[in-house]
């Protein structure tokens, strides 16, 4: 199968025009906040949503997810950008060598997967996987969950990357919003600068 570069795909995107979106893909990556912000720079793809799957506790919510992850639904347009490049891109946007949770968070709620929804989806899935690990030269520890119910979070975690809502204020006076308070904890949390040291100029989505 031959790849297409991931940053060859955003600009080759970026030259199609974006239609409504009639599919979804669900991808785990750690913080479903970073999640949704990548992929909603991705031409073709629409509103992101966070929140859980892949588990069997009834009504998770956050910080009491049961057995589930955090996740997203990437709705996208197939005319403008397919499943497998929505998949490379994932896989090149976090630590798919981690098998104990993504960046500084740990635990099965921040553990990567790849949900899908059809049997051709789950051979993309595993052919991504397998050329991941090839190009890695590691085993991958990324899973395979087929698509089950997905629990969006509550309102407050949507959009969480680039809200003006204001948590709070400073000692000197500045009000901190969601979105200070996001690029504050992508910036500690360590992810962006883990991503470069496992993909290099293969990762798409880096400042």
């Amino acid at each position: 199968m031959t790849r297409i570069a991931p940053a060859f795909a955003l600009a080759l995107a970026s030259l199609i025009p974006t239609l409504a979106p009639a599919a979804t893909a669900t991808f785990a990556g750690g913080c479903f906040w970073c999640v949704e912000s990548d992929f909603e720079r991705v031409p073709g793809v629409g509103d992101v949503v966070s929140g859980f799957t892949g588990g069997s506790t009834a009504n998770p919510v956050y910080r009491r997810s049961g057995d589930h992850i955090e996740a997203v639904e990437i709705p996208y347009d197939p005319a403008t950008v397919n499943y497998a490049t929505l998949v490379s891109l994932f896989l090149r946007s976090i630590d798919p060598l981690d098998a104990g949770g993504q960046f500084c968070d740990r635990g099965l709620e921040y553990t990567s997967a790849i949900f899908p929804a059809t049997p051709e989806e789950d051979a993309i899935a595993r052919a991504a996987l397998a050329e991941a690990a090839a190009e890695l030269g590691q085993p991958v520890a990324t899973k395979i969950i087929p698509a089950g119910t997905f629990y969006p979070v509550d309102d407050y975690h949507q959009d969480y990357y680039k809200s003006d809502d204001r948590l709070g204020i400073t000692s000197v006076g500045v009000f901190v919003t969601k979105a200070d308070a996001y690029k504050r904890y992508r910036k500690g949390c360590g992810r962006d600068e883990r991503v470069r040291a496992v993909w290099g100029d293969d990762a798409p989505f880096l400042p």
